[in-house]
């Protein structure tokens, strides 16, 4: 049985793709803990729905980021996962985490990496205006949105899109690439 951690801050839906596919499939991966750095995030109630533990590391109570960094590192080598998935984690890795996983942490990225990296890049291809832009699964470096692209699936942005539509759109290509990847990743697949 293959192991992995999910890390998020937010509300989940990703997450929730990625259980409820492996439920689903029967596949031979288990989700040991969702990790999240903020205690109000809905993740956490989607965690408990789910019988997923939930583990809060509360960024902003803790108040220091080198003594947070130690506690997440210490955390996930408790945890042992053979995967580490971000699946809207809002913090970037610091490089001992980084390293200590190497291609063994994934993110995924809305949008067709390189272009668009780090934070709104749903709202900066909107802005663009852009055709075509994406969903990006990726291997965690110590950049931002840098590391190696594993898979991507382009989303079109049609006549008539508005820049809800569009999201929708892209969650909706996350929640099929993202839970495939990760078993493909595991599973050799």
């Amino acid at each position: 049985m293959k192991k992995i951690v999910v890390m998020g801050s937010g509300n989940g839906s990703n997450f929730q793709a990625i259980a409820e596919y492996i439920r689903n499939n029967g596949l031979p991966i288990e989700i040991v803990a969702m990790i999240t750095d903020n205690p109000k995030a809905f993740i956490i109630e989607r965690a408990k729905n789910l019988g997923i533990p939930a583990r809060v590391l509360d960024y902003k109570a803790i108040g220091d980021k080198d003594l947070y960094n130690k506690m997440l590192l210490d955390l996930l080598n408790e945890l042992g996962p053979d995967l580490v998935v971000l699946a809207g984690y809002m913090r970037i890795l610091p490089p001992e985490i980084v390293k200590a996983f190497e291609r063994r942490i994934v993110n995924i990225h809305p949008s067709l990496l390189p272009s668009f990296p780090g934070l709104h890049g749903i709202e900066q291809a909107w802005s663009y205006g852009v055709k075509v832009t994406g969903v990006t699964v990726h291997f965690v470096d110590e950049g931002v949105d840098t590391g190696p692209i594993i898979d991507q699936v382009p989303v079109r942005i049609e006549e008539g899109d508005t820049l809800e539509t569009l999201e929708k759109k892209i969650h909706e290509a996350e929640h099929e690439l993202y839970p495939r990847v990760i078993a493909r990743i595991l599973l050799g697949n």
